[in-house]
Formats: C-alpha cells, sequence, structure tokens
C-alpha cells in the first residue's frame, strides 16, 4: 500500500503497556512548530487506507497515523467484555501511544470507529486535543425503539446477522478461509475503484483482506460495544455535552453516504457556545477520504491551519 509514496516517512511498532505494540507510520516535518495530525482509521480497516492522504496531509505539518489496538498490523489483545472498560482499553492505547512519541498536543482525526474513539479519547484527555475531525463518525446516535422502521434493515442482513451473532463481525472472512480474498473482491469491489489511480492491481483488496484475516481483537472490543445492528452501546452524543468546551469540534461527511448525517446539528446543538462546523463533501460516500481524496485534503488542510 506505501510503495506508491514519495514522501519521506518511517514505519515502526510504538511499544505500549501489557507488551503490545501499536504499528505507525510517521512523516515527520522536523522544522515545522505546526501542531502534528494524528490520523485514526475506521472499524475493519488499517493506516494504510489513508494512503491518497498522507503527502498532501503532512507537506507543511507532521503527520502520524497508527493501526488502532487490535486491528491491522497492531497487537491484538483480549479486551473486557464490558463495553465501557473496552472503550477504555483503547482509549489508554492511544495516550499510552501519544506519551511514547512526546506528543505534547495535537489534532486528532478520526474516521468510522476511529472518529468515536477520538471522540472519546478527548473526553478524557482534552488538554492534549487542540482541534477534533470526525470524518463519517460511527457510534453517535442512540438506538431508538423503531430504529429498524427509521433505518430499514434487509431481510438478508437479518438472518445472516442470527447467524453470526455468536460471532464477531469479520468472522464469515475468516470462516471463508483461502476464499477470503475473493469474497472481499466480490463483496467490496469499489475499494479498487476508489484506489485505481494508485494501483491498477488487487493491492487494496488484499491489503484489507489481510487487515482482517489475522485472530479476531478489536473486532471482538467492538461487539461488545454495540447492540444491533452496528448502534452503539454508550453512544457519543449522550456524552459530547461534557467535552471540554474550547476544542474545536468538526464534522465532515460524504454527501452519498448512507450514514445519517444528522450528528452534526446535534453536536452543535448540545455544545451551543462551542465551535461546531459540518462539512459535507460532495460526490463522496462513507469513504470520503478515498472518494473525493483532494476536497477532502484541501478541507483538513483548512481545519488545521485555523489551528495554527
Amino acid at each position: 500500500m506505501l510503495k506508491c509514496i514519495t514522501s519521506s516517512f518511517t514505519k515502526d511498532y510504538v511499544l505500549v503497556s501489557g507488551g503490545n505494540k501499536i504499528w505507525t507510520l510517521s512523516f515527520v516535518q522536523p522544522l515545522s512548530p505546526k501542531t502534528p495530525l494524528v490520523l485514526l482509521h475506521g472499524f475493519g480497516g488499517g493506516s494504510g487506507l489513508w494512503v491518497l492522504n498522507f503527502e498532501a496531509l503532512s507537506q507543511n505539518r507532521t503527520l502520524h497515523a497508527f493501526d488502532i489496538l487490535g486491528f491491522g498490523h497492531s497487537s491484538r489483545p483480549q479486551f473486557d467484555g464490558d463495553a465501557e472498560k473496552a472503550e477504555m482499553q483503547f482509549v489508554e492505547s492511544i495516550e499510552e501511544w501519544r506519551k511514547a512519541l512526546s506528543l505534547d498536543h495535537m489534532i486528532l482525526l478520526g474516521h468510522n470507529l476511529g472518529a468515536y474513539l477520538a471522540s472519546a479519547y478527548t473526553l478524557k484527555y482534552p488538554s492534549r486535543v487542540k482541534s477534533l475531525i470526525l470524518v463519517e463518525p460511527w457510534g453517535f446516535p442512540e438506538r431508538s425503539d423503531n430504529a429498524d422502521e427509521e433505518r430499514p434493515i434487509p431481510i438478508w442482513i437479518k438472518a445472516v446477522g442470527a447467524l453470526l451473532s455468536p460471532f464477531n463481525p469479520l468472522a464469515g472472512l475468516r470462516l471463508a478461509g483461502p476464499l477470503g480474498l475473493s469474497l472481499v473482491q466480490r463483496l467490496r469491489p469499489d475499494f479498487k475503484k476508489k484506489y485505481s489511480s494508485l494501483f491498477e492491481d488487487e493491492t487494496v483488496t488484499e491489503y484489507i483482506y489481510h487487515c482482517n484475516a489475522q485472530p479476531p481483537s478489536g473486532e471482538t472490543a467492538f461487539r461488545t460495544m454495540t447492540v444491533p445492528y452496528g448502534w452503539a452501546r454508550r453512544p457519543m452524543l449522550k456524552r459530547i455535552d461534557q467535552m471540554h468546551p474550547d476544542i474545536p469540534v468538526t464534522v465532515l461527511y460524504g454527501a452519498r453516504s448512507c450514514i445519517d448525517g444528522n450528528s452534526g446539528s446535534t453536536i452543535q446543538s448540545l455544545r451551543p457556545n462551542s465551535y461546531v462546523e459540518t462539512i459535507a463533501i460532495r460526490g463522496a460516500g462513507h469513504y470520503v477520504f478515498a472518494d473525493q481524496p483532494e476536497d477532502f485534503n484541501q478541507k483538513v488542510i483548512e481545519i488545521c491551519d485555523s489551528v495554527d
């Protein structure tokens, strides 16, 4: 995934507690006084999926991206079976990672599950976050009693969900064994298209497969943190009002995404005296940063430049 990058960068494991290691990519600008930007990927992903964004976002400031504990190339520890404790394991791993890199402050950007964890981290360690950027955030609204009517779930998804309920979300991929790669190719052919400007082969599909073919860990924690079908057990909107009022929050959505885009306005209503902005990227779906990378990069650069 990284072979197309022409900028100078390092890749290494960062040691955290419990003998765990967090796979980290760093684009360091040693002469830049600007606050570093830190990227947190979404569920089932890895830091390599930011490959369309690294070079543009690291031109004038240091950038770090890491595989969240339990995902990608990072260690796969056992998470607590309690949703709050599992969430805190993620949060503390981010804080230990920050300490290991000696980052005093950072601009924190998360996609999907990464946005949820970035918010949870900011709630606990507000002094370390200069700005919070939430890209297509997962886990913000509460599951309503009539959620199925508001967001109809196809019968086949319910059937598969019932079949796999004792397992983890990506169990089917591992159960497929050697056929797992072709399963990814058939279920998500769009990924190859999103990155077609860089790769003509199956590089991206293979990357996603290998990120998720290993023993489950982060996805087990994710399952602990959810209720059917994919709603957060501890919704972020129920506590986002407790976030330090001085921390600016920007919510980025894809205009064509199937994800509910109302969380931004709800966050604004819950933080009436704080900076909250919602931005929709035209022509983009859930993977905004890959669907419209130039527009996404430009918006993120503008947000970062407003910090310093």
